[in-house]
């Protein structure tokens, strides 16, 4: 059966239901929790290095390996010239796609910000998030955005209109992701799509978001605190993790508001439209 959100996503594996049904157990990513608000880490140190290495590894040893190719077909075709107009195209082709794949994973991990934690407010229902990334899905619509690669994405999304999936990475361990879908107000129609949980295997993808979903939904949690900081330590985990890295003071504020009215407050006393 496939996912009931369009367009639907490249290695679509399951859609994710809201509710109560999921483990409640807290996990490793989880890097702050309160009764107002929970953040989780998206990105390792080691997830960075690991493909920033892979990638670089990748573009590097592209042009050479392209020259070295076309150096051992040129003496066996050079008699068959529209063979190797063939071959060339095709090699400018699978050049391009390299480069289209390595240069973004390159620039995320280079400039992502600390591990790109997103903020979960669950008396708001109010999801927030601030990240450096060189193109996102809608860019396979839109090869533009390929031309303008500095940017941020510093959001404010609804829970409600944000839906879980899990999509298969095709890595030879068979780990899964689990994507955000964002759809438009009351609709299945995707307009954008927010990393949650990568790299995960089997039942570990469902882990962060079934936490999430009992998080959001005001059950009692087994293990509130049990992440990387616990309630006490709010200040710590703002200076390690969320000073310095272009959040919007109101939205920093936002993260600890105790109703929809008095995010409204904190918003009109930023002048926040």
């Amino acid at each position: 059966m496939p996912s009931q959100y369009r367009p639907q996503i490249l290695g679509w594996i399951d859609d994710l239901d809201k509710g109560t049904n999921y483990l409640s157990g807290a996990d490793d990513r989880l890097l702050y929790a309160n009764d107002n608000y929970c953040a989780f880490l998206r990105k390792t140190s080691s997830d960075q290095i690991f493909y920033l290495c892979i990638f670089t590894i990748v573009f590097i040893g592209l042009i050479p390996t392209i020259y070295l190719i076309f150096s051992l077909l040129s003496d066996l075709l050079y008699k068959n010239e529209s063979l190797m107009s063939l071959i060339i195209i095709i090699a400018q082709i699978a050049s391009f796609l390299a480069i289209y794949i390595s240069i973004p994973e390159i620039y995320q991990n280079l400039f992502t910000r600390r591990g790109c934690p997103i903020i979960f407010n669950r008396k708001t229902n109010k999801v927030y998030i601030n990240e450096s990334y060189f193109f996102n899905f809608t860019s396979f619509k839109n090869p533009i955005h390929f031309l303008q690669p500095n940017k941020k994405r510093i959001k404010e999304y609804d829970w409600t209109d944000l839906h879980g999936v899990v999509v298969h990475n095709f890595s030879t361990y068979s780990l899964n992701t689990t994507i955000l879908m964002v759809c438009e107000p009351g609709t299945h129609k995707t307009i954008d799509h927010v990393l949650l949980d990568p790299l995960r295997n089997g039942i570990g993808s469902y882990q962060v978001w079934g936490w999430v979903n009992n998080f959001m939904c005001f059950n009692d949690l087994i293990s509130l605190n049990d992440g990387k900081y616990t309630w006490e330590q709010e200040t710590p985990f703002k200076k390690d993790i969320i000073q310095d890295q272009g959040w919007p003071e109101w939205m920093v504020e936002a993260f600890n508001a105790l109703s929809p009215e008095h995010l409204s407050e904190i918003k009109q006393k930023y002048h926040v439209q």
